[in-house]
């Protein structure tokens, strides 16, 4: 695929389109090549802790639209757990653009990450998500929250423009909420995003805790503005950057040396 074209691929989620839409969109744009195959079983890739003995937490992190899971390798992501001496587990979940498209990530990832890993022992379960794989994380504290431990979401999609103009417009979520503009249409093709706002607004709701960290100068960055307001100030952190790696680093670094995944530090410093 030429670089321009996975370009204007991408400005198909940049801009806001609904997720279900985006099948549609790729195969009469040519993005359909774009979005990978959807698999019998999600790819993974699985990174030990660094200590010894076996870990009972597990980290599990989700990609953005169009990133792949070494990427957070590459990003030092697991790397920044070991030289804090934190002892968790790490799975890396593959969870693209076509589990989105078909709606069944959140399936998928209860199936075969979240549900066996409690099955397999582990006592703490974090969903960290970047972008599309932040919603996916968010979505997953909504429907399913009493099976995780908590959610970091970094510069999450956070539905279609459409619906982040709307609460812009209607004076913020809670105004939003009130107004009763939080229904989705019988045909809405944004039920989650919808779903997600109408929960994180509902003083009710039982959620876990959930972390937000974005880029000042990321192009979500309203919206993000919006949805910060729905949590406690201590949960929210900023960095300097865009919707890209530098600034995700950053807010992924000081989120743990804040505090964040502190009950799973080792007994003894790991050898690096």
């Amino acid at each position: 695929m030429q670089p321009q074209r996975r370009r204007l691929c991408g400005a198909a989620l940049r801009g806001g389109l609904a997720l279900a839409g985006l099948a549609t969109l790729g195969a009469a744009g040519g993005c359909a090549l774009l979005v990978p195959p959807v698999l019998p079983r999600m790819d993974t890739l699985r990174l030990p802790g660094p200590c010894p003995g076996r870990s009972d937490t597990l980290v599990v992190m989700l990609p953005g639209a169009y990133s792949r899971p070494p990427e957070f390798v590459e990003a030092g992501f697991p790397q920044a757990l070991r030289e804090r001496g934190l002892n968790a587990d790490v799975l890396i979940v593959d969870s693209h653009l076509g589990y989105f498209s078909d709606r069944s990530v959140l399936r998928r990832l209860r199936d075969e990450v979240v549900l066996p890993a409690r099955a397999q022992g582990y006592r703490r379960v974090w969903l960290v998500g970047i972008s599309l794989g932040g919603f996916g994380a968010l979505g997953y504290a909504v429907r399913h929250g009493s099976e995780i431990d908590g959610v970091l979401a970094l510069a999450p999609y956070l539905g279609p423009r459409r619906l982040t103009q709307e609460i812009e417009e209607a004076g913020g979520p809670r105004a939003w909420r009130a107004a009763g503009r939080d229904t989705s249409p019988p045909d809405a093709s944004d039920e989650l995003d919808r779903e997600l706002w109408r929960a994180f607004t509902h003083p009710a709701s039982k959620l876990p805790p959930v972390h937000l960290g974005y880029g000042v100068d990321d192009r979500f960055a309203g919206a993000h503005r919006r949805f910060a307001e729905l949590l406690p100030a201590e949960r929210v952190r900023t960095a300097p950057g865009g919707h890209d790696w530098p600034a995700w680093r950053a807010l992924w670094q000081a989120w743990l040396d804040q505090g964040l995944l502190a009950d799973s530090r080792c007994a003894a410093a790991p050898a690096a």
